[in-house]
């Protein structure tokens, strides 16, 4: 009987002591529904199914693990999470709806209510945090209408975006920042004409007023960058567009900005985000090229750097390796936005980049300009339509960091071969004498090169090593 009461006396112990270690942080089955305790204001866990992200190598069969970002491995003297600098876009993430220009949304994540609500606003401002913190990273972007909803008037919208920001920089404590915000100037009706290159003067002046206020919460926060995407300054039609004028208007404009920038002692980068077209016809900020030029006939050359969208160079006709290493013999790679297009596909459809050969070639660009701190790369990534599990968010973002991640490898591996930059550095070796660095120089004149020309007769033309040439990348992949 006494050791029948002993044991009894064991299982209550073990039942309270069960009791006790389970009830620990509140956990949320991601479901609206279940009210999670407190709305908006409930601190548990948005992905309770999802565990923190760890590197587990190639080898691994875990699809919630890295495979090959290990972010404290040192790649060519700097830690990989240093080469890049991961961000998450809160638009596509937390937003992304999986509607197209041919059929309604297909995403319909639990912890939304169907609202725009502020209350809302907060709940996906905690999703976001919860999401950065167990992916790993320790920067996010945003659009100021994204985070916050726009309200009848701009004081309206700004003490939304007031309250949104308040909780935001609490959840971010002292290790996660802002890559970089931005004004969302496209979406609103009243854009329609453009903003900095309406023809109406009360949109100028209104998207003004929303910039400065995006600037600021963007400094409130700590953002590293503030980027302009202009994707209604351009037109449709030059029968009713002066050109000239809207392209002097967008000048004032960005020296607005520069001035409020450096008034609020904001130290980050302006970015300019070039996008050759959609939803414009023409948009003035076409590719690299042209927004180096624009920069240089305005005299802002030295306060712009360009954040280059792969999946943007591709509608403009070019690479994305092509337009990032544009940007960066032009002294202008300020950050890259981490996205891919389908060429069968004639739209901006934003996927995550899985193309390792597309990663390695814009990692060498990466390596060559020495990182891209204090700009990064940000997932302005979405999942595609048919993708609806919130699991989908992570595997996403996993594969996005793995195959740029692989991209850095392949590149070192590359540049440390040496084979490649030895195959482009003896097709230039002409120029490696007297002559051609008086050429490089600026130092001779068309007499004397006539001279040369007649003294050695018909020049001999080597060949390119094309087929070589991809032969070696293709082998560091």
């Amino acid at each position: 009987m006494k050791i029948a009461k002993f044991l009894l006396f064991l299982l209550s112990l073990n039942t309270v002591s069960n009791l006790v270690t389970s009830v620990g942080p509140p956990t949320c089955p991601a479901d609206i529904e279940s009210n999670c305790g407190g709305g908006s204001e409930w601190e548990g866990e948005f992905f309770p199914g999802i565990p923190n992200i760890k590197y587990e190598g190639p080898s691994s069969k875990n699809h919630l693990s890295f495979k090959w970002y290990n972010a404290e491995e040192e790649i060519l003297g700097k830690k990989m999470k240093d080469w890049m600098r991961f961000s998450i876009a809160f638009w596509h993430t937390f937003r992304g709806t999986g509607a197209d220009p041919f059929g309604s949304p297909t995403k319909n994540w639990p912890w939304e209510d169907g609202t725009n609500s502020l209350a809302m606003a907060k709940r996906r401002m905690r999703a976001n945090f919860e999401f950065i913190e167990k992916l790993g990273v320790d920067k996010w972007c945003f659009h100021d209408r994204d985070i916050a909803p726009d309200g009848e008037t701009i004081e309206e919208s700004n003490a939304n975006l007031d309250e949104v920001v308040a909780l935001a920089k609490n959840l971010q404590g002292t290790k996660i920042r802002p890559l970089w915000g931005t004004a969302q100037l496209f979406y609103h009706p009243r854009y329609m004409h453009g903003a900095a290159t309406s023809p109406e003067l009360g949109v100028y002046v209104y998207s003004a007023a929303q910039v400065k206020k995006a600037m600021e919460v963007t400094h409130y926060l700590g953002g590293e960058n503030y980027v302009f995407w202009g994707g209604r300054e351009g037109y449709h039609s030059l029968l009713n567009t002066d050109m000239e004028r809207e392209l002097n208007h967008m000048a004032r404009f960005f020296e607005a900005a520069v001035a409020h920038k450096k008034k609020i002692g904001f130290n980050g980068t302006l970015l300019i985000e070039p996008k050759p077209q959609e939803p414009t016809k023409h948009q003035y900020d076409w590719d690299a090229a042209t927004s180096a030029n624009f920069l240089r006939k305005y005299g802002l050359i030295d306060e712009f750097k360009l954040n280059i969208e792969c999946n943007h160079a591709t509608l403009s006709g070019h690479s994305c390796h092509h337009e990032i290493e544009t940007a960066r013999i032009n002294g202008l790679l300020g950050n890259i936005d981490a996205n891919t297009g389908d060429p069968q596909i004639g739209w901006d459809t934003d996927q995550f980049m899985m193309d390792v050969g597309e990663a390695t070639l814009v990692m060498l660009s990466v390596i060559k300009n020495g990182g891209l701190a204090p700009g990064g790369f940000n997932f302005d990534a979405k999942l595609r339509r048919e993708s609806t599990d919130v699991e989908d968010l992570f595997i996403a973002h996993i594969a996005g960091m793995d195959t740029l991640a692989r991209g850095l490898r392949n590149a070192a591996k590359l540049i440390e071969d040496g084979s490649l930059d030895e195959l482009v550095r003896k097709r230039y070796q002409s120029f490696d004498t007297e002559l051609g660095a008086q050429i490089e120089a600026g130092k001779t004149d068309f007499d004397v090169l006539e001279k040369k020309a007649i003294e050695w007769g018909e020049p001999k033309v080597a060949s390119a090593k094309q087929e070589l040439a991809e032969m070696i990348f293709q082998s560091a992949l």
